[in-house]
């Protein structure tokens, strides 16, 4: 333990010696200070809001992600090149402290400039701003229901050829892919439902309201009159507009009282109403506030920073400075622009072997890098959406502890077959 404090002290005054913690807070604060000023929303307090909760600290946390993985790959590296680290090691220290030394001293100047940024943004929004839990309709996986119709389609006489004599992982793929976006139809003067998981837990003291969502990237709107019903609350919606709809329920007299868990749409207007269940239909129940939410979206990215750390400190210890940067930032513009290389590939069976081969590259970059390219709190943190207790708990068990430890023991691997004592 003393060896691992030693190193961290070290790697700390290394950083303020380099100046490197004085740019990052300056950057971050001047960033903080000068986008809510020049940023354009659409045209409603809200929307602008938005727009600045996600792209102020977003931009923050990417340049804190592009600094200290820069700063992390040569971290190791540099010393073993300049022959310092032979030094550090006589005391001696094992090589694991070493790297978590190193982690703990970028990670600590991470979420000290982090922790800054969201002490301004507490300053420029309203803190006491309510959050929602957000509940999904309870539907078999996209995975499941492609499985089950894919048998269906084979037997389909109208299925073309090709997509008979493609691989059956590739239609599966496919089959799922379009689960997600399925549209569902209401015809006026129906009813649909849907069943959601309990919200008991919540307490039965809590808010709750529908979201129903016709954005896409169509740019979808839709008129809708009709009304929700959950239990005894219920709500009644009529919209010509909007693109996203946000729906009280209340207490409903007049009707008797349904399941707890199914909501229930009745299309009351002159047309059918299509929506994707997955994705525009949502139940929210309310939280706690925006302050609240705002610690642990910072949290998690605290957590995700310490990930990436990580990850530069095992390139550094196994590769030398210059190509550890290198495969650093490549992972990192793979992880950025993979999904939409995914989304907007032309042949959807993937005829060609060169093109399966990048496909599958693609694929595994997205898989690897969506903890730092998703940026997850941040949209949920705009949006006014809870950011889950549990799942800060699992990125923090993970990307903060395990994740971390176990990088740090392949570091001291590769350090030791480097013979750099």
């Amino acid at each position: 333990m003393t060896g691992v404090v030693s190193i961290f002290v070290l790697e700390l005054k290394a950083l303020v010696r380099s100046r490197t913690v004085a740019m990052l807070a300056v950057a971050s604060a001047a960033w903080m200070v000068a986008f809510p000023n020049v940023a354009k929303g659409d045209g409603t307090p809200a929307g602008l809001r938005e727009l600045v909760i996600h792209f102020s600290l977003g931009g923050v946390f990417a340049l804190l992600v592009v600094a200290l993985l820069a700063s992390a790959t040569g971290s190791i590296a540099r010393e073993r090149e300049a022959r310092r680290l032979q030094l550090t090691l006589v005391r001696p220290v094992r090589y694991t402290a070493v790297a978590v030394g190193k982690i703990a001293a970028h990670v600590a100047v991470g979420a000290a400039v982090l922790a800054l940024a969201c002490a301004m943004l507490a300053f420029e929004v309203d803190l006491s701003v309510p959050c929602s839990h957000v509940l999904s309709p309870a539907m078999p996986s996209p995975r499941e229901e492609a499985n089950r119709m894919y048998a269906a389609y084979m037997a389909d006489t109208n299925t073309p050829a090709a997509v008979r004599g493609a691989k059956k992982s590739i239609v599966l793929r496919l089959l799922e892919n379009r689960a997600i976006d399925r549209y569902q139809a209401i015809p006026t003067n129906r009813v649909a439902s849907w069943k959601f998981p309990s919200s008991a837990e919540y307490g039965s003291g809590a808010d709750r309201a529908v979201r129903l969502r016709f954005a896409s990237h169509m740019e979808m709107r839709q008129s809708v009159r009709g009304a929700f019903r959950l239990g005894s609350l219920g709500g009644a919606v009529s919209n010509m507009t909007q693109a996203v709809l946000t729906v009280p329920l209340r207490e409903w007299n007049g009707a008797e009282a349904g399941p707890g868990d199914v909501l229930t749409f009745a299309n009351l207007g002159d047309s059918t109403v299509m929506v994707r269940p997955r994705r525009d239909i949502s139940l929210l129940v309310s939280a706690d506030s925006f302050g609240w939410n705002l610690l642990r979206a910072y949290l998690a990215l605290v957590a995700v920073l310490s990930l990436v750390v990580s990850t530069g400190v095992l390139l550094s210890a196994c590769l030398g400075r210059p190509v550890a940067v290198f495969v650093a930032f490549v992972a990192l513009v793979l992880g950025e622009i993979s999904p939409s290389i995914v989304e907007r590939y032309p042949d959807e069976l993937e005829t060609k072997l060169v093109d399966r081969i990048g496909l599958a590259v693609t694929r595994v970059a997205i898989n690897v890098t969506r903890p730092v390219s998703g940026l997850a709190p941040l949209g949920a943190l705009a949006r006014d959406e809870c950011v889950e207790p549990r799942e800060v708990a699992r990125l923090a068990f993970a990307d903060m502890l395990a994740l971390p430890l176990l990088l740090s023991i392949l570091s001291s691997l590769a350090l030791a077959r480097k013979h750099v004592v």
